[in-house]
C-alpha cells in the first residue's frame, strides 16, 4: 500500500485546530509513513498552533461574514474566490487520499473543492447544532463524525457516525493531584476553582470573576483563572491577590485539570468534551454571541442530564453567587455532577473517527 496523504482544515479557535491535530496524530500512529498538510486561515492561531504541533500549513485568505455592515464583508465574495482557488491549487499539487474538515472559516473552501474533485472528505461536526458551512457541506460528505445524537435534521442519516470529538490525548489518562498541586504551587488543604474562557479568552467571564473575586475568595478556595491573551494585560494585576494566579493560556491542560475542584468555562464543543472526559463538577456560562446559540445548546445537552449547571450570561446577576456557594459547599452535588458528566464521555472519539477514515483511504 502506498503511504497515504492527508489534507486536514480546521483554525480560528483552539475548538477547530485541537480535534485537528488530535486526528493528525493518530493518523500518524497508524501510518507513520504518512503525509500530512493543514489548511487554514491566514492571521488565525492555526498558523502558530499547528506548526507547534509539528505539521506544515497554508494559509487562505478567508474570513467569516459579520452580523453588521463592515468592510470584511465586502470582501468576502473576493475572499471566497480566492480561497477556493487556492485550495483548488493545493489539493491538486498535494493529492491526499482523504480530506478531513473539522470546522473553521478555511475547511469550508478546502472540503467544497475536494468534492468536486471526487476526492473523499470528512467532517467532524463538534457542536449540539451545526454550523451552516457545515449543513452545505453534508450533501457531498463522504462521513459525517458527530459528537451528539438527534442530528438527523441537519445531515443524512446514513453518512453519520456518532464519535464523539477528539480531545488531548494527555487527558485520557487521568493526571495525579499531587503532581498538579505542586506544579501550580497550590496549597493542598484548599479547594481550585478553574476559570476557563477558551482559547481567546472571555470577555463576559472575566468580568464576572473580577466582580465576583472577593466573594469567591470568601469562600476560601483558590483560583486558576485562564483569561486570554487578548486580557491579560487588564487582569494580570490580580496575580497579586494570595491566592489567584491569572494566565492568558494553560499549556498543561491535563495537570490543571487533576488540579481543579470545581470549573467555571465556556461551552465551546471541544471544552464540553473535556470536562466529560475529566469528570469535573462545572458551571457553564454559555457564549449567546455565537452561531445558531450553538454554546447554549452544547450546555443544555449536558445539564438536561444532570450532567453540569447551567447559568446563562443574563441570569449571572441574579445568579451566581447562590448557585456557586450550593455548589462548592456540597459535596454529594459536586460527587453526582461528576459521575453524570463522566457518563458523557467518549473517551475512544479519536481512534472512532480515524476508523471512519482510514475506510475511505481505497
Amino acid at each position: 500500500m502506498k503511504k497515504p496523504r492527508f489534507i486536514i482544515s480546521g483554525g480560528g479557535t483552539g475548538g477547530h485546530i485541537y480535534p485537528a491535530v488530535a486526528i493528525a496524530n493518530e493518523l500518524k500512529s497508524r501510518f507513520p509513513e504518512a503525509e500530512f498538510l493543514f489548511v487554514g486561515a491566514k492571521d488565525k492561531m492555526e498558523m502558530q498552533k499547528v506548526p507547534q504541533a509539528g505539521y506544515a500549513i497554508k494559509g487562505l485568505w478567508i474570513s467569516g461574514i459579520q452580523r453588521k455592515l463592515t468592510l470584511d464583508n465586502a470582501m468576502f465574495p473576493f475572499k471566497l474566490l480566492s480561497s477556493m482557488w487556492n485550495s483548488f491549487r493545493i489539493i491538486k499539487n498535494f493529492k491526499p487520499d482523504v480530506v478531513i474538515g473539522t470546522g473553521g472559516f478555511a475547511s469550508g473552501a478546502v472540503l467544497k473543492v475536494a468534492s468536486m474533485l471526487g476526492i473523499p472528505t470528512v467532517i467532524q461536526e463538534q457542536n449540539s447544532y451545526p454550523g451552516i458551512t457545515n449543513k452545505l457541506l453534508a450533501k457531498k460528505a463522504n462521513k459525517i463524525c458527530v459528537a451528539y445524537e438527534n442530528l438527523e435534521r441537519f445531515f443524512p442519516k446514513d453518512k453519520m457516525i456518532l464519535t464523539g470529538n477528539p480531545v488531548r490525548q494527555d487527558l485520557i489518562n487521568e493526571a495525579s493531584k499531587s503532581e498538579a498541586i505542586a506544579y501550580f504551587k497550590l496549597d493542598a488543604n484548599k479547594k481550585t476553582l478553574l476559570v476557563l474562557g477558551g482559547s481567546l479568552g472571555a470577555r463576559r467571564i472575566n468580568q464576572l470573576i473580577e466582580k465576583e473575586l472577593d466573594f469567591l475568595l470568601s469562600q476560601n478556595i483558590q483560583i486558576i483563572w485562564q483569561c486570554g491573551k487578548l486580557y491579560l494585560n487588564d487582569y494580570t494585576k490580580y496575580n497579586e491577590k494570595e491566592n489567584v494566579q491569572v494566565v492568558a493560556f494553560i499549556d498543561r491542560m491535563d495537570l490543571v485539570y487533576a488540579a481543579a475542584d470545581v470549573v467555571i468555562s465556556r461551552s465551546g464543543a471541544s471544552s464540553v468534551s473535556e470536562l466529560c472526559i475529566v469528570g469535573k463538577p462545572t458551571i457553564f456560562i454559555p457564549s449567546p454571541n455565537v452561531a445558531e446559540d450553538h454554546q447554549t445548546k452544547n450546555a443544555k445537552a449536558i445539564s438536561d442530564k444532570n450532567g453540569a449547571i447551567l447559568i446563562r450570561e443574563s441570569e449571572l446577576e441574579t445568579q451566581f453567587e447562590t448557585v456557586f456557594s450550593d455548589l462548592i459547599s456540597n459535596e454529594s452535588k459536586q460527587a453526582e455532577l461528576s459521575q453524570n458528566i463522566k457518563k458523557l464521555a467518549k473517551p475512544n472519539a479519536t481512534k472512532d473517527i480515524v476508523e471512519e477514515i482510514v475506510k475511505l483511504i481505497n
